[in-house]
């Protein structure tokens, strides 16, 4: 049964639901790409902890908003300043994520929408997304226009993994 989406920013009380999809997308995501032992240790309850936190007190120009659907929250998306002082992107979406059931079907946009905009509010006038080059989902920033900007890796664990970083040197197209 199909549900509305609702976008709107998060609450304290959304922790749980924001840390339930946190979870469960990353080991769906990343299943095959993530260690399964990482996978399998993800906690919704530290991440429940961890997400109450940055909701009481976030850090200045960080929005969070979450996708809800029948109460639910199926989706969420965090972002902020830029946090690499890159020379040309000054906005960045920290984290996009929306449960299996939910995605490919225009939620994800209106979460980036929703947060490019607020960010263009606070004067940012480019966004960049840093994404696993291994996620079969990056397709969807390419399809909202983002191009490979950089190239990186991190670690997970014991994996280093690598990075793309998808820009949009106008903020406002994504408007």
């Amino acid at each position: 049964m199909n549900h509305p989406i609702i976008v709107r920013p998060a609450a304290i009380e959304d922790a749980a639901g924001i840390a339930r999809v946190h979870v469960e997308s990353w080991q769906t995501t990343y299943k095959g790409i993530i260690a399964d032992d990482y996978l399998a240790s993800l906690s919704i309850a530290q991440r429940t902890h961890d997400r109450e936190l940055r909701l009481q007190l976030p850090p200045p120009g960080v929005v969070t908003y979450v996708a809800e659907a029948n109460g639910e929250v199926v989706g969420f998306a965090t972002g902020g300043r830029e946090r690499s002082n890159h020379p040309e992107y000054t906005g960045e979406i920290y984290a996009l994520y929306l449960l299996a059931a939910h995605q490919k079907r225009g939620t994800g946009r209106k979460l980036v929408q929703v947060v490019a905009r607020d960010l263009a509010v606070q004067g940012h006038t480019s966004l960049l997304i840093l994404v696993l080059e291994a996620n079969p989902a990056r397709r969807f920033y390419e399809r909202l226009g983002g191009r490979v900007v950089l190239e990186t890796t991190f670690m997970i664990g014991e994996q280093v993994l690598a990075e793309l970083g998808y820009g949009w040197p106008d903020i406002h197209t994504l408007l």
